[in-house]
């Protein structure tokens, strides 16, 4: 099959592997020095639900079809501003968990896997560590040889363009929690007409760990009839951080946890997601 004649994308994004809240395999992880991590209650539960999105979800959602999937970024957790929750500050301990975590899903996809490069500060410099990890998974590579890749743009039903990046503007309060994505839609549009480039059919980001979707209507392609144009942000695979109980919105809210299919039929692009979230503490 054409990867372009695709008619769908599963995303996930934000997994975090090697942090004690991110995504981690039942039976753990074998470290450098011998030992193992086995993984948290709260991780179990994480698992719980990354089975049921691939092995009940995806299938739903596809219509039984082939899909590609997209990686669209932070991986690993990483070793950053002098957080202490990591599993271990052995990055290759960490890829260790990646590994086992997407190799199965490398194969669901029959190889149709597609990297993006995350936040550096996770990923370490040039996104290094997210590179070496998609060449051992077999990501597809871009022209440049970059297994994992800074933005991707691909082409779902053979005629719908969607673009891919990690990173987009966050927000402390919920009453804009559009406004950043809203806004990044209308850039990638501007730049599109400013160089004469075809606009993109839908954006998709991550980063904030939040889902949400907008969309406006726009002038289809080489007509007067109208489309739409779609902003996507996906929900992530790790629960709060020390560094979310602390920020406004964030210290509030519960995490979501998640994927997004992009499904092509009937002419359109339609998004679809699965989000799960952590009940809050008990009344003491």
């Amino acid at each position: 099959m054409d990867h372009q004649d695709l008619n769908n994308l599963v995303v996930v994004s934000d997994l975090h592997c090697g942090c004690r809240l991110g995504l981690c395999p039942p039976e753990g992880a074998k470290l450098d020095d011998g030992g193992t991590y086995l993984p948290s209650n709260l991780q179990a539960k994480t698992w719980a639900m990354w089975r049921e999105f691939w092995d009940d979800f995806v299938p739903d959602a596809t219509r039984g079809e082939p899909f590609g999937v997209v990686c669209n970024g932070d991986v690993l957790e990483g070793v950053h501003h002098k957080s202490t929750s990591q599993i271990s500050h052995n990055l290759e301990d960490q890829s260790r968990i990646a590994r086992a975590c997407l190799a199965p899903v490398s194969e669901l996809c029959a190889g149709r896997l597609w990297m993006v490069r995350g936040t550096e500060a996770h990923v370490a410099s040039s996104a290094r560590e997210e590179e070496r990890l998609a060449r051992e998974v077999g990501a597809i590579p871009n022209e440049e040889g970059q297994h994992a890749r800074w933005d991707l743009w691909k082409v779902v039903g053979g005629e719908k363009l969607v673009h891919f990046l990690h990173h987009i503007g966050t927000t402390g309060s919920q009453a804009y929690e559009a406004t950043a994505v809203h806004k990044e839609l209308v850039e990638e549009l501007t730049e599109s007409a400013r160089w004469g480039d075809r606009r993109p059919d839908m954006i998709v980001r991550s980063h904030r760990h939040r889902c949400i979707e907008t969309a406006i209507p726009v002038g289809s392609h080489g007509g007067s009839e109208s489309g739409r144009a779609v902003a996507i942000v996906t929900p992530a695979w790790q629960g709060k951080t020390p560094f979310v109980w602390k920020i406004p919105g964030g210290r509030l809210a519960p995490p979501q946890l998640g994927g997004v299919v992009i499904r092509f039929a009937h002419g359109r692009l339609f998004v679809d997601w699965r989000i799960w979230t952590i009940e809050r503490s008990k009344a003491a």
